[in-house]
């Protein structure tokens, strides 16, 4: 028998303000724990340099959290000029400084040749993968392997401000763009290396930068629930959205409860729906329960891909 996951079953979506100096994971363990979740996952991980927005998904969200993966974000990052690192911050060495000497129209050509479809390059310090090994262990080592440059997209690019030798840009780009190696390759455009300093997430996907929290908030709600009459969990659950916001972008596919019920047991059943190929979100019933995401096919039916399994939420 298999054995039963501990902690409880809730499901839904933290957006935290991961703050600086951290790891994704460790923030994500304590998220974890404040919720006391069976099962919690990330979409996407920040370098511990970084704040900013992190979806971190609990229960049955886990199993969308690629969707936030694969969406756009925004970063608002400050770089130093003047001096190249090897990890491309200033959590690394530095490995060359040189004097800033630029004109304001190279700077703009400089940028500008960073807007729309590219391909990067990924860093040595990337959590990608070679021969099953993340490359960062791999740089930490001294070893240097082959990468394959990657297309992304740089939807928005806005300069903020120059000051000193510290530039700041606000930056719109598609999943896999690494804002450490924008900011290296600008650094070799001006011809003056730079790394980053700061690196904020401000937007994953749709989701309001006003409803993040932060470690600290949640941490106050847990002492605030101990020393309270309200019941267990209850503000720490009202931060939770739904968890079908992070499919929220995808058309709705609703279904009556006696179709759905096929579906929830894997089946396809034929729907009025988008073209074939579409992945949409679907709903039953009157109140527009979210089931699962699906993909249409070609003779009009829809196959479910991810289905939500409905468990009473409880500790263990």
């Amino acid at each position: 028998m298999a054995r039963r996951p501990k902690g409880r079953f809730i499901d839904g979506i933290v957006l935290l303000d991961k703050p600086t100096g951290v790891s994704s994971n460790h923030a994500l363990q304590q998220v974890k724990r404040f919720y006391q979740a069976a099962k919690a996952g990330h979409t996407g991980a920040l370098d511990p340099l970084a704040t900013g927005m992190l979806p971190i998904c609990l229960g049955e969200a886990t199993k969308f959290s690629q969707h936030l993966l694969e969406s756009d974000k925004r970063y608002l990052v400050t770089a130093k000029l003047g001096e190249r690192t090897d990890t491309s911050d200033s959590d690394g060495e530095v490995v060359q400084t040189r004097a800033i000497n630029f004109s304001q129209e190279v700077l703009d050509a400089a940028l500008n040749s960073f807007r729309g479809e590219t391909m990067q390059t990924p860093s040595m310090f990337s959590a990608l993968k070679y021969q099953g090994q993340p490359l960062y262990k791999y740089a930490r080592e001294g070893v240097e392997v082959p990468r394959e440059a990657r297309p992304i997209t740089v939807y928005e690019l806005k300069f903020i401000a120059l000051e000193g030798n510290e530039l700041t840009l606000d930056i719109r780009c598609s999943k896999g763009t690494y804002i450490r190696t924008i900011i290296d390759d600008l650094g070799e455009k001006l011809g003056c290396g730079a790394h980053v300093i700061m690196l904020r997430r401000t937007e994953v996907a749709d989701y309001p930068t006003n409803k993040m929290v932060t470690i600290e908030q949640l941490a106050a709600l847990v002492e605030q629930e101990k020393s309270s009459d309200c019941a267990p969990f209850s503000l720490l659950d009202s931060q939770l959205l739904p968890m079908d916001t992070a499919v929220a972008d995808l058309p709705e596919c609703h279904l009556e409860e006696a179709v759905a019920g096929y579906v929830l047991h894997g089946n396809p059943v034929r729907v009025n729906g988008p073209t074939a190929g579409t992945m949409v979100r679907l709903t039953c019933g009157a109140e527009r329960r979210f089931i699962g995401v699906g993909t249409m096919n070609d003779d009009g039916y829809v196959a479910p891909k991810r289905l939500v399994v409905f468990q009473e939420k409880s500790a263990n």
